[in-house]
């Protein structure tokens, strides 16, 4: 599959949403409600070109200085834009110029109807492959997001390390995307339909996780998912077995994160204090952190919250002078004496990394 055949899926036998054939490149029905009004402010020509498959809006962006890999017609930027404030700046990212045309033409439209001075965006032509070429300066960015499209690229490790060399120490690649639950043969790789449809480049998840660590993200944290149905016939025909979901990681550029999940004691007390996160803060899938309680954590967690740009609003227990194994409950348990009841379903922690 070529970078060619993309841009032109995207750039001229897609005109709309309404093109295309299944729902893996459609943003789920629900969503948040101060997510809807700022999507009322987005231009209706915008919005007829949103091709993503779930919503990269993660929390406290405000000031933040925000990458979009994959644009397109820039819907996510505009909202993006509403959310990093007057303050931030949005940079948007693609190879195709009838969605870039698209989006710059609104630039100014935007701005006014945010109420802003002057334009908090900007749009530029390139590959997300090579984003060392864009003249983008390395560790300038707080948050880099991408929409459905990390699964058309011909080269995803290039993206990954790429994103990774642009984030500033603690900044975070947050990105929604589409995954299968297994290797895809070269004949459904090689579908143009398929492939511009976000299935045919899926990545086997598994895959995904060890690219991401491979670009520097030593702990992938899933943060939502939801299985994809394909309804037309001759698609599902060709696809087999396979099963598709899309799903949102966030990935952070930390040192000192483990492979696993190990315990050092430590905890966090959670002070309701991120704007739309008052009574609980969910970091991953798996925390889901209330107000006021105190929340036993891992090491890799600990970094997650007090290294980042959430550290303002946790108060911290313990530290790392003590280790005491691996955390209970991440699903990965000592090896040893385990070989005789692994049959049973074994010991792997689930799909998504860790899980502490």
């Amino acid at each position: 599959m070529t970078l060619d055949i993309v841009k032109t899926y995207y750039g001229e036998t897609l005109q709309s949403s309404a093109d295309l054939k299944t729902s893996a490149c459609c943003a789920p029905a629900a969503m948040p409600k101060t997510l809807r009004d700022m999507l009322a402010k987005v231009h209706p020509d915008v919005k007829a070109k949103f091709y993503g498959c779930g919503l990269v809006a993660p929390e406290m962006l405000a000031g933040c200085r925000v990458l979009d890999l994959g644009c397109g017609a820039g819907q996510d930027v505009y909202m993006l834009a509403q959310m990093v404030g007057a303050k931030g700046h949005v940079v948007g990212v693609d190879m195709t110029p009838e969605q870039l045309a698209t989006a710059r033409a609104h630039i100014d439209w935007h701005a006014k109807a945010f109420g802003y001075c002057c334009p908090n965006t900007e749009f530029r032509d390139g590959y997300i492959e090579k984003l060392g070429e864009l003249g983008l300066a390395p560790g300038s960015f707080d948050v880099v997001v991408s929409n459905c499209v990390i699964n058309l690229s011909v080269d995803k490790l290039a993206v990954l390390k790429g994103a990774f060399d642009l984030l500033k120490p603690g900044g975070e690649l947050y990105f929604a995307d589409v995954y299968a639950d297994r290797r895809l043969p070269d004949a459904v790789k090689a579908d143009p339909v398929l492939y511009g449809e976000c299935l045919g480049g899926a990545l086997y998840w598994n895959d995904f996780l060890t690219l991401a660590k491979a670009a520097g993200f030593a702990d992938p944290r899933l943060v939502t998912d939801r299985e994809l149905e394909v309804t037309d016939p001759e698609l599902k025909a060709k696809l087999g077995q396979a099963r598709f979901f899309s799903a949102t990681y966030r990935l952070f550029k930390l040192d000192g994160l483990e492979p696993l999940c190990e315990d050092y004691g430590q905890a966090v007390i959670y002070k309701g204090t991120i704007e739309g996160s008052e009574h609980a803060f969910t970091l991953d899938g798996h925390h889901v952190i209330e107000t006021g309680k105190v929340f036993p954590v891992c090491g890799n967690t600990w970094r997650m919250l007090a290294d980042t740009r959430f550290r303002p609003h946790f108060d911290y227990i313990g530290d790392f002078s003590r280790h005491y194994g691996i955390f209970a409950g991440c699903g990965t348990t000592i090896p040893f004496g385990t070989a005789l009841t692994a049959s049973a379903g074994g010991a792997c922690a689930p799909s998504g990394g860790s899980c502490c």
